[in-house]
């Protein structure tokens, strides 16, 4: 019976680690170089000029 017990709490603490946290993204740590540049053009780090040619040099 306590071998039982020991598995539902195992069980019970590796289903409430692996459910995604709310807000944040399934892929948090998986950007990618477009993305960033996305955010950074966003945040108004750079003009769109410099956005484009900054995408065309990440698309060849």
């Amino acid at each position: 019976m306590m071998f039982l017990a020991i598995i539902l709490v195992i069980a019970l603490f590796y289903y409430a680690v692996r459910q995604p946290v709310p807000g944040v993204s399934p892929s948090c740590g998986k950007r990618d170089a477009l993305d960033v540049l996305r955010e950074r053009y966003a945040r108004g780090e750079m003009d769109a000029a410099e956005f484009r040619a900054r995408r065309e040099e990440l698309s060849r």
